[in-house]
């Protein structure tokens, strides 16, 4: 018989070494133990980068652990989110997404599969888009809008922050619901797009609440409605697309938190966890109120969900509007 000593040390081998296999353990309670980057895909100083920055803030508190934001833009957020994705699955990479995720694979090749080669940890905050129109268009709502393009054909024009991005495709859905046809026009971000707008030179701009908000109340601009499907908090008095008579259209601007696929479920669990608590925050809130953005706090599944319809109707957008831009 072996003594029972050498019983002891073979048995404790035996266990670490099933320990090492199981890809869920580890880092239940290690987890984090080093600092934490998180991918923006855009340009500093935007709505997205905004939001990363006080969510790592927020995460640095919470997991006490450095969380480095990394601006990475470039391709339409296509250079950030495939370098997240494609990184290491043990939850020191993350990645803010936005509506272009949803809708980049059907504009352009992607390297990556959209659902499959990720991990949703959490929806981060929405809000509408608002229909805004020059100051001087001679319309006072939805419906005098349409019949006014109608009576001048070929004559109207729409601005967006870019081919192919959310102002583009929102408005595109909207005409195609609606049955009329504006000229677009698109600038290289909202700022410039919105100067236009102000200026006269275009006649209408799906702006963000953010941009558009200031010169609302500086009376530089009329908005006609929010493009989603219940009125925002942030502006009750505006009145919705479907509420101004095209009831089947709905658009919400988003944003989220996503890692690569196979992240162990105890980190994805703990990182949702810490999302949800992080919207809750007063600094949070604080900012929210400025940008016109609502918390959305929610589970992993219901984020997924959420992305897998996004990237459908995108695709049915794209092709029925046989938009190009490659």
């Amino acid at each position: 018989m072996y003594p029972i000593h050498i019983f002891k040390i073979t048995l404790y081998s035996f266990l670490l070494i099933l320990t090492s296999l199981n890809p869920n353990h580890s880092t239940a309670q290690e987890y984090p133990y080093k600092p934490i980057k998180l991918i923006i895909p855009f340009a500093p100083g935007g709505g997205n980068d905004a939001i990363g920055r006080l969510l790592a803030k927020n995460f640095s508190e919470s997991l006490a652990q450095t969380v480095i934001v990394e601006n990475r833009a470039g391709a339409g957020g296509r250079l950030g989110v495939e370098s997240g994705v494609k990184s290491e699955p043990d939850g020191y990479t993350l990645t803010l997404i936005s509506n272009s995720y949803a809708a980049n694979p059907s504009l352009y090749v992607i390297n990556f599969d959209p659902i499959i080669d990720i991990t949703a940890i959490g929806l981060i905050a929405k809000t509408p888009l608002l229909i805004a129109v020059r100051q001087d268009l001679p319309v006072s709502n939805i419906q005098e809008l349409l019949q006014h393009v109608k009576n001048n054909p070929q004559k109207l024009s729409y601005a967006s922050s870019g081919l192919g991005g959310i102002s583009h495709l929102a408005t595109e859905l909207f005409l195609k619901v609606a049955g009329v046809e504006m000229i677009h026009i698109p600038y290289k971000g909202t700022s410039p797009a919105m100067t236009d707008i102000v200026g006269g030179v275009t006649d209408l701009f799906f702006s963000t609440s953010g941009a558009a908000i200031p010169y609302l109340k500086a009376k530089k601009i009329k908005v006609l409605a929010v493009t989603t499907a219940k009125r925002s908090s942030a502006e009750p008095d505006i009145p919705t697309v479907a509420e101004s008579g095209l009831p089947n259209y709905d658009v919400t601007v988003w944003y989220g938190l996503i890692g690569p696929k196979n992240l162990p479920v105890n980190i994805q669990q703990r990182l949702n966890r810490e999302l949800n608590n992080a919207l809750k925050d007063p600094r949070t809130i604080a900012l929210f109120k400025t940008t016109g953005d609502e918390s959305s706090p929610g589970t992993s599944a219901e984020f997924k969900s959420i992305i897998q319809q996004e990237i459908t109707q995108w695709k049915r957008v794209v092709l029925a509007s046989k938009i190009q831009v490659q």
